[in-house]
């Protein structure tokens, strides 16, 4: 039983690995600031989860402060790339492409309307 936990978590962190070299990838390539965080965020989320799996399979006796730090990446990581997304938005940083819809353009005009 020992030699599979071993194993998936040799995978594990082979594939949190992967993924947060995957999301340094989509950094570099992605054209503007929105496709940056989205990619990054999504990527290094599954990565770092990934790997503390991995690490969690490799040294059971950690499985509690493993999944404390599993929760409190899965919590931060897409409320930090919100607010740096808004926070964007709300200083006038465009999208890359102009074919989007900007439905949070739409949604702050009718509640200027309202008041």
């Amino acid at each position: 039983m020992e030699t599979i936990f071993t194993y998936l978590g040799y995978f594990f962190v082979a594939l949190g690995a992967i993924f947060l070299f995957l999301g340094a990838l989509g950094i570099y390539r992605m054209p503007d600031l929105y496709t940056r965080v989205q990619a990054g965020t999504k990527a290094s989320t599954l990565g770092a989860m990934s790997l503390i799996l991995g690490v969690a399979f490799l040294e059971p006796d950690w499985w509690i402060k493993l999944l404390i730090m599993i929760l409190f990446i899965a919590f931060s990581n897409p409320l930090s790339s919100h607010a740096i997304a808004r926070g964007s938005y709300k200083h006038n940083l465009k999208p890359f492409s102009k074919e989007q819809v900007d439905a949070y353009e739409e949604v702050e005009e009718s509640k200027e309307e309202q008041k």
